[in-house]
């Protein structure tokens, strides 16, 4: 088993050896404006999956994609030389849709914003279904007739009118 911190060296590595060699060595004219954004491999070192992003529309990720793909020989025995082991890792190249995935978490978020703006717009407006006090008063002469009747300690009434 390989140590997990060796597979992170060896991905943070492919990532800076792709980046430049796409960036120095690859002169063909289907790569757009390319960056590297990440590297994985795997726990055995063979396979590697680099992340790129592309400036552009689909029509120059497609030719971005083009373009690696026929430069992936190059760039995996640049990758094996440098890394120094028994065996190349394979290259595969992933497009990163981060940038998609922004734009759209942050559409969900407008939307819930917009929604929680017409919630508090309804609710300040909003009155209550029943009554405005749901709860039963009791009224004052109740409450003056209770209070000359007081008990004593042993149950008995105390003050007001005895028997």
């Amino acid at each position: 088993m390989t140590d997990p911190a060796k597979v992170r060296r060896h991905a943070e590595r492919i990532r800076e050896l792709v980046a430049s060699v796409v960036r120095s060595q690859i002169k063909d004219p289907r790569l757009g404006m390319i960056t590297i954004t990440d590297a994985r491999i795997t726990a055995d070192l063979r396979d590697a999956t680099v992340f790129y992003t592309v400036l552009g529309d689909a029509a120059a990720q497609a030719s971005t994609a083009a373009a690696l793909e026929s430069a992936k020989g190059m760039l995996r025995s640049t990758v094996g030389k440098a890394l120094g082991l028994r065996h190349s890792p394979t290259l595969t190249f992933v497009l990163d849709d981060v940038q998609d995935q922004v734009k759209h978490i942050d559409d969900l978020l407008a939307a819930a914003r917009n929604a929680d703006a017409e919630v508090q717009r309804l609710a300040a407006k909003a009155e209550y279904a029943g009554e405005p006090q749901p709860y039963r008063v009791e009224d004052e002469d109740e409450d003056t007739e209770d209070a000359e009747v007081e008990e004593t300690g042993d149950g008995e009434p105390r003050g007001g009118d005895r028997p």
